[in-house]
């Protein structure tokens, strides 16, 4: 037998590395009848719109898996997203406007947000089945997280954007992306002035209760949320979180006396109280039965322009945006408004005659035929986009930017496509642990920064220190994030 250092052993093993090795055998291409969609539990729109997909894709037959991009974030990174959204919102809404503002100027994120989502990069792609046939985001984020694997060559289905809003912010539109779904040729074009290439209008995605009610169903409402029978009523919403100027608007609505104000907090109980305490009557938190407030209502006043308000354009509810909250929700009013589907007041003298002209009008007639064109066209929308193209026979190809790119390998343990060997795993694994530190400081200082911004003494600040530290609370939110969107 040869030694370790002969020449014999030498040239077997020079034999073997020469020898050609047999060929991978292909995967077989079969249809996929899989679809995952991507959202995040950051307010409820965008949690609602993947619930209504996904129960349009199952009944279509369609398997559907459903992941929150903020639980797949490492070392709870997503809570504290969560958290710092929400403190920029209720406490330094002139700190997001900030935010939003230079985003949107400088075309999507920053260095930051970069390095926080491609924490997520290798999460996601493990969590993919195999049967995959595509992925659906309806967040920006997963957006980007999404069409960087594309572009890497780690994911071979095709990637769908379900535009949650009627205005585009850059962060919406991510390079790798094969289809942005728009809910209206407003958006749609938005979209493509940033610089999507394949953009389709599918009309939005709304639960099916929510649906025009006749007289009867009018009246049982009412009746059931002890509403008075006859009077004009404007319902207002202020998304899951109860954010922006609820009670002075709930005063203004009031105190015009054009509709009896009829206030959904979600889950900010102590607005609630607040405005029973300031003698609104009807003032709710969470509420269940969304649809049935609305069968009641006559007018819909709004601040951000995300899903009630598509949930109104179905029930046949015309919408007004007034006192919008920072961000998104100036430019979806501002969307809102140019298709011609809700008046925008900029003006609290118009409030009166706006709401008047909403009620009882022709301003409410006409807008109230646009929001229901939005549904006309029964049976089309984007679920049957993405069932299609799942269903579309052989392997998808790569955006046409990736033709001369090498797909790799199959993950033998079945998840998605392209495991990289164990070296660059390994170095893969120590690029997202320093990412996730620094990340993680970023973030932790971006919320205590915006807590000391909003307080006015040294307790304060330094109860702002030791909350934004205190990882197991989950007061602050009630609890783990529920899959409910509605207000």
């Amino acid at each position: 037998m040869p030694h370790l250092g002969g020449t014999v052993h030498l040239r077997a093993l020079a034999a073997a590395a020469l020898r050609p090795r047999p060929a991978r055998a292909p995967r077989p291409v079969t249809p996929a009848e899989r679809v995952v969609i991507v959202s995040a539990s950051i307010g409820a729109g965008h949690d609602g719109a993947a619930r209504e997909l996904e129960r349009r894709l199952t009944a279509a037959g369609v398997a559907v898996d459903r992941h929150d991009l903020l639980d797949l974030l490492p070392a709870r990174l997503g809570r504290a997203v969560r958290d710092g959204y929400h403190r920029m919102l209720v406490r330094a809404p002139w700190v997001y406007q900030r935010v939003y503002s230079s985003t949107e100027r400088a075309g999507g994120g920053g260095p930051l947000a970069r390095a926080l989502l491609r924490t997520a990069e290798h999460r996601l792609r493990a969590a993919l089945p195999a049967d995959t046939g595509a992925v659906v985001s309806t967040y920006p984020g997963a957006s980007r997280v999404l069409g960087g694997l594309r572009l890497a060559g780690r994911l071979d289905v095709p990637v769908f954007t379900y535009l949650t809003d009627f205005s585009v912010h850059p962060l919406w539109v991510a390079e790798g992306v094969d289809v942005h779904l728009a809910a209206h040729a407003v958006p749609a074009a938005q979209a493509r002035a940033l610089g999507a290439r394949d953009v389709r209008v599918g009309g939005p995605v709304a639960d099916p209760r929510f649906r025009p009610a006749d007289a009867g169903r009018r009246r049982a409402a009412r009746a059931r949320f002890g509403l008075p029978a006859d009077a004009p009523l404007a319902l207002l919403v202020a998304g899951s979180w109860g954010v922006g100027p609820v009670r002075q608007v709930a005063l203004e609505l009031r105190d015009c006396g054009t509709a009896v104000p009829v206030v959904v907090c979600g889950r900010n109980e102590e607005l609630a109280r607040q405005l029973r305490a300031d003698g609104i009557e009807h003032a709710y938190g969470w509420v269940d039965d969304m649809p049935g407030l609305m069968h009641a209502a006559d007018v819909l006043v709004q601040n951000a322009g995300g899903l009630t308000s598509l949930e109104a354009f179905a029930t046949g509810l015309p919408v007004a945006s007034y006192r919008c909250i920072p961000g998104h929700g100036l430019t979806n009013a501002a969307a809102l408004d140019e298709a011609g589907v809700a008046a925008w007041i900029r003006d609290p003298a118009e409030l009166k005659d706006v709401l008047a002209d909403l009620i009882d009008g022709p301003r409410g007639l006409l807008q109230r035929e646009a929001g229901r064109a939005l549904f006309a066209a029964a049976g089309a929308g984007p679920a049957d986009e993405i069932a299609r193209a799942c269903r579309t026979a052989g392997a998808p190809q790569a955006p046409p930017a990736l033709d001369r790119l090498s797909l790799l390998p199959a993950d033998p343990a079945g998840h998605a496509p392209g495991l990289a060997p164990a070296r660059r795993r390994a170095r893969q694994a120590v690029r997202r642990l320093a990412a996730s530190g620094a990340v993680a400081c970023a973030l932790w200082a971006g919320a205590v920064g915006t807590a000391v911004a909003t307080t006015g003494s040294a307790p304060g600040v330094i109860h702002a220190i030791g909350h934004s530290l205190d990882f197991d609370d989950d007061v602050h939110h009630g609890g783990p994030h529920q899959e409910d969107h509605h207000s």
